[in-house]
């Protein structure tokens, strides 16, 4: 019997690195993706021609000045226009002479890239789903579980998959032998890892043509981009879907949802400060020195109370030298730059907690569920009417509107026309 030359295996490794290929494509993708929400996104558009603080970017390569202009415009724009670019101080003055952010420093020649390649790319359909978002991918930071680069996992797999793929050639040249020996022939000779890839090469000469072809496109796609970047200097959150692991399984469906705590009990600076303030561990033994059990983890997660807290739930007595405080991370985080006061949309503009923040009485662990973005704050501006009957904040203002828009019976006083799409009310 011959020893016939398998193509499964070989077949096998080509499919492995082109997946690798197109996975590695994902993961740049994604990483600008992630550059462009973290440094971009609070002022412009990815795939859209609405405008924000500054442009949207659709079609911005057809627009913009051909070789490194864009990189440099990211780099430095305030250099560019200083240095009488006439297209830079074109948009400068089409856009009201308002500064884009200088990245010198801050941005790496690959960052650009990455964000310019995003921008490029279409825009995948599980970015534009309105729930939840792509997969949290801002919450893994890039990353797979446990911190592991995602290119260590591809390059493990690569590592795995060729030591299998060297176990199925000596098992299959086994049991050839085996076979070769039962009908009474001379075993077979192994044939070395190249001779097979040598030989199926030669028996598929049209399909490894056109993978060469393709190959060579790529590359030279991938280097023409790369020279875009060369001798260019360039490294928030506003993540719909974002759900990190707190130090403590707590769960807002049983304690807001199932047993109707109000949010303002835990957030008690809610309704009197800009922040909603985070509970302190008082706030949780109030309730749990007499409940030390719970129904999905019975004692174990308020064990961990007790210990931030100091208290034996034995003797019912608190140890301040035992306390070990609790570090919560912050679901829902806004740009330094952006200024918002609870108190005066909870108190003021009678807004519920659940438009900003999702039905957090479902939620089990607490997750993001609007994006946060200046255009989602400013659309809400746009519809939200003013409550004003009744509320003492508004009652001189509602006169003068009253007597301002007098036979004007179908006006809606909306936020944005008392002054809800002023800058200096959100950055000051």
């Amino acid at each position: 019997m011959k020893n016939q030359i398998p193509r499964i295996p070989l077949k096998a490794l080509i499919a492995i690195v082109f997946t690798v290929f197109t996975i590695s494509s994902n993961l740049k993708a994604q990483d600008g993706a992630k550059l462009f929400k973290q440094n971009c996104a609070v002022c412009h558009s990815s795939h859209t021609d609405q405008k924000l603080t500054g442009p949207g970017l659709k079609g911005v390569f057809d627009r913009v000045p051909k070789g490194d202009w864009i990189n440099r415009w990211i780099l430095n724009s305030e250099k560019l226009i200083k240095g009488g670019d006439a297209y830079a101080n074109k948009i400068y003055g089409e856009n009201g002479k308002a500064a884009m952010t200088v990245f010198e420093g801050n941005l790496t020649p690959k960052d650009i890239d990455a964000i310019l390649g995003f921008i490029k790319a279409p825009l995948p359909v599980a970015a534009a789903a309105p729930a939840g978002g792509p997969a949290n991918l801002e919450g893994t930071q890039g990353e797979t579980a446990g911190g592991i680069e995602p290119l260590y996992v591809i390059l493990a797999v690569i590592v795995i998959m060729a030591v299998l793929l060297a176990s199925l050639r000596s098992v299959r040249t086994a049991l050839q032998n085996t076979v070769n020996r039962s009908d009474n022939q001379d075993e077979a000779m192994e044939v070395t890892f190249w001779q097979e890839v040598k030989n199926w090469m030669g028996g598929h000469r049209r399909f490894v043509g056109v993978m060469a072809i393709i190959l060579i496109f790529v590359g030279m796609k991938s280097c023409w981009d790369a020279c875009y970047t060369i001798g260019v200097y360039y490294d928030y959150k506003t993540q719909k879907g974002y759900k990190p692991e707190q130090p403590i399984k707590f769960s807002h469906k049983i304690h807001a949802g199932d047993n109707e705590i109000a949010c303002q009990y835990c957030h008690s600076s809610v309704e009197k400060s800009r922040h909603a303030g985070i509970p302190t561990v008082n706030i949780c033994m109030n309730c749990h020195k007499g409940i030390q059990t719970g129904p999905q983890y019975q004692g174990k997660e308020i064990g961990k109370i007790y210990e931030a807290a100091g208290f034996d739930p034995k003797t019912l007595a608190y140890d301040d030298s035992k306390q070990n405080p609790l570090k919560w991370i912050k679901v829902h985080n806004l740009p330094d730059h952006v200024y918002f006061n609870h108190s005066q949309h909870v108190v003021v503009g009678k807004i519920d907690c659940a438009t900003c923040h999702g039905n957090l009485k479902e939620m089990t662990v607490a997750e993001q569920k609007a994006p946060l973005t200046m255009k989602w704050c400013i659309d809400c501006h746009r519809k939200t009417e003013v409550v004003m009957e009744g509320n003492a904040y508004y009652d001189r203002l509602h006169k003068a509107l009253k007597e301002k828009y007098a036979g004007q019976y179908d006006v809606k006083f909306t936020v944005d026309k008392i002054g809800g799409l002023e800058c200096a009310k959100c950055h000051y």
